[in-house]
């Protein structure tokens, strides 16, 4: 099942159902108005709403439309709870080493996770706007999974029960205003504006056998201006699954329906499948050459990130955005 929301109906949309090509949609408002309130009603909702699945794919759907991609906001336009980990300790070790810092050991048993912007997504596809090219532009391609209600201390067994959906992410950051505020001690602010999601989220069960261990089997694309910047596994190298990361987030608290917990960026060992971000091929050309070569991002640059399945289909729909100088 796969599940988006269109930009009419307020600040936070009106749930549709997609078909699985993304091609065609059926509204969803006589089961939940919006996505939030679907996975706040999650036993109700769902089957549901996989029975509105069905008959999109049968032909047999009521108000059937043509879906446009530019007619969506983020499929969840404002989220409770936005905690972004860093499982792929590739790129950890990399940033680190580029800086001649060694990784702590405690990284390999101890997720690094903070708290992200969620009060608000950008959509799909359109602008991504930025103050200044002097902030270091970049984007971070990632997957995110969607928890239901999240008891305290739940296991990373237990958590296995609580993913309910799946989508991408382009976690925008400004990486020259990171030092600053982390030698500050106090974690990121300025530095992370809002990101955007896929078109849409997908259940687990969409995955089929990429879906396994609490990771998404598959290669997450990435493209620059056109060009291809990194194809890494999403399922290889991935230190802590996602069932680990939402059992680290629940250790003290509960999670709230609609809590979003992304893997941060996607990068593997082998550096021939390319980077998911400017930083880590920055972070590349240090090691190699002693001095970053690739400038961070530019007004006008264009980023695409997508996920395909083993037949080539496009899952989640692409995160496709043009940078731009923020007018007030």
């Amino acid at each position: 099942m796969k599940l988006a929301t269109l930009k009419q109906g307020g600040r936070d949309g009106t749930l549709v159902v997609a078909s699985r090509d993304l091609a065609r949609a059926v509204p969803a408002a006589a089961v939940a108005p919006t996505l939030q309130a679907a996975l706040d009603d999650w036993q109700r909702c769902r089957p549901l709403l996989e029975g509105l699945a069905a008959e999109l794919e049968r032909g047999a759907a009521q108000d059937a439309f043509d879906l446009a991609v530019g007619d969506l906001a983020a499929p969840l336009p404002r989220a409770y709870q936005f905690l972004d980990g860093s499982a792929y300790l590739a790129h950890v070790e990399r940033v680190r080493r580029a800086r001649g810092a060694e990784m702590p050991p405690s990284f390999l048993t101890d997720p690094l996770m903070y708290q992200a912007v969620s009060d608000g997504f950008l959509p799909p596809v359109g602008a991504i706007p930025v103050p200044s090219e002097d902030y270091g532009i970049d984007f971070e391609s990632e997957v995110c999974v969607v928890t239901s209600d999240v008891p305290m201390g739940v296991s990373a067994a237990e958590a296995a029960d609580y993913v309910q959906l799946v989508c991408l992410v382009n976690d925008v950051s400004l990486r020259n205003l990171i030092p600053a505020e982390l030698a500050k001690g106090f974690g990121f602010l300025q530095s992370k504006p809002r990101s955007a999601l896929s078109p849409v989220m997908v259940t687990p069960a969409e995955l089929g056998e990429a879906w396994r261990d609490g990771k998404v089997h598959l290669p997450l694309v990435t493209t620059l201006d056109g060009e291809q910047f990194g194809a890494p596994e999403a399922g290889v190298d991935m230190q802590f699954s996602f069932f680990e990361l939402i059992a680290h987030a629940a250790r003290t608290r509960p999670l709230a329906a609609g809590t979003i917990v992304g893997s941060g960026t996607v990068a593997n060992q082998d550096e021939s499948l390319g980077a998911s971000c400017m930083a880590e091929k920055r972070m590349l050309e240090i090691i190699r050459d002693g001095k970053p070569s690739t400038p961070f991002l530019s007004f006008g640059a264009r980023v695409r990130v997508e996920m395909f399945d083993r037949a080539g289909h496009s899952i989640f729909g692409a995160i496709e955005h043009v940078y731009e100088r923020y007018q007030r």
